[in-house]
C-alpha cells in the first residue's frame, strides 16, 4: 500500500509539472512574434496534455484522484510557474532562456521520478518514453536559445 501511495504521489507531481509547463508555454506563445516559435510552443503544450492523460490514466488505475493543479512554492523541481513571472518582455532570447529553465526543471522532475524505486516497471516505461520526447524539446529550446544568443 505504501508503494501505491508513493507511486501516485510521484505521478501527481508529474501532472503538476505538466500543468506548469502548459501554462509556461501558453504565456510564451503570447510573448513571441515568430509564428514558428508559436507553433513549436503549441506543439509542446499538446505533448504535455497527452502525457498528462497517460499519467492520469495510471493514477486512476489505483482508484486515486488526479491532482490537476499546478505546483506550489517549495515543491522540488517545479519552476514553470516561476518561469511565467520572469518574462521581461517579448524579447525572443529572454523567452527562450526562461523556457529552457522550465525544461531543465521538467528534466529534473522526470529524472527524480525515474530514480524512484517504488515505480512499477510498466509505469517506468511510460515515463521513459515521455522523457525522450521531453529531452528533445529541451534540446530544441536550448539550440534556439543558443542561436538567438549568437545573433544578439
Amino acid at each position: 500500500m505504501e508503494n501505491t501511495e508513493k507511486t501516485v504521489e510521484t505521478l501527481n507531481d508529474l501532472i503538476k509539472i505538466h500543468n506548469d509547463r502548459i501554462q509556461g508555454y501558453e504565456r510564451a506563445t503570447k510573448e513571441v512574434e515568430d509564428t514558428d516559435l508559436k507553433t513549436l510552443f503549441t506543439n509542446f503544450i499538446g505533448d504535455s496534455h497527452k502525457f498528462k492523460m497517460a499519467i492520469g490514466s495510471e493514477i486512476q488505475t489505483y482508484a486515486k484522484d488526479i491532482e490537476n493543479t499546478t505546483s506550489s512554492s517549495g515543491d522540488i523541481h517545479r519552476t514553470w510557474l516561476n518561469v511565467k513571472a520572469f518574462f521581461t518582455s517579448n524579447n525572443t532570447k529572454s523567452v527562450l532562456e526562461e523556457c529552457e529553465f522550465g525544461e531543465d526543471a521538467t528534466q529534473k522532475a522526470y529524472k527524480s521520478a525515474l530514480d524512484s524505486e517504488h515505480l512499477p516497471a510498466y509505469i517506468r516505461e511510460i515515463l521513459s518514453s515521455q522523457e525522450v520526447v521531453l529531452k528533445a524539446a529541451h534540446d530544441k529550446v536550448k539550440a534556439l536559445r543558443d542561436t538567438e544568443r549568437q545573433s544578439s
